[in-house]
């Protein structure tokens, strides 16, 4: 069994809200939402952090972007929404597999953390 809870997730081993997923992305909702409208957008492919992405990536990592444009319009988040990804522990980062946090469906201040 794979160790990577997102991994799991996308694989459909593991229960999720899951509000989008083709085969090269899933997005779902965060268990500990932050903000009204919380959604995870992941690659399917294991890639620990923004550390490890690789030219050969470059798509991948922009459908993340195309995928999260979406899902704030679905989920209602339009009008304005904050794209965060954290790097590394010392950046809050928990789980070990890529991520793009989507937060919106209130006022967001600045700075964040």
């Amino acid at each position: 069994m794979n160790e990577c809870t997102f991994c799991r997730i996308a694989g459909g081993e593991e229960p999720a809200r899951i509000v989008y997923q083709d085969e090269d992305v899933t997005a779902f909702h965060d268990r500990n939402p932050q903000a009204p409208v919380h959604v995870l957008i992941i690659p399917n492919e294991h890639i620990e952090s923004v550390n490890e992405v690789e030219p050969s990536h470059v798509d991948l990592v922009g459908k993340l972007f195309v995928v999260a444009r979406q899902v704030a319009e679905e989920e209602g988040a339009a009008r304005g929404y904050r794209l965060v990804v954290n790097t590394g522990s010392q950046a809050a980062q928990s789980v070990f597999h890529l991520h793009v946090h989507l937060l919106g469906g209130r006022a967001l201040r600045w700075p964040p953390g």
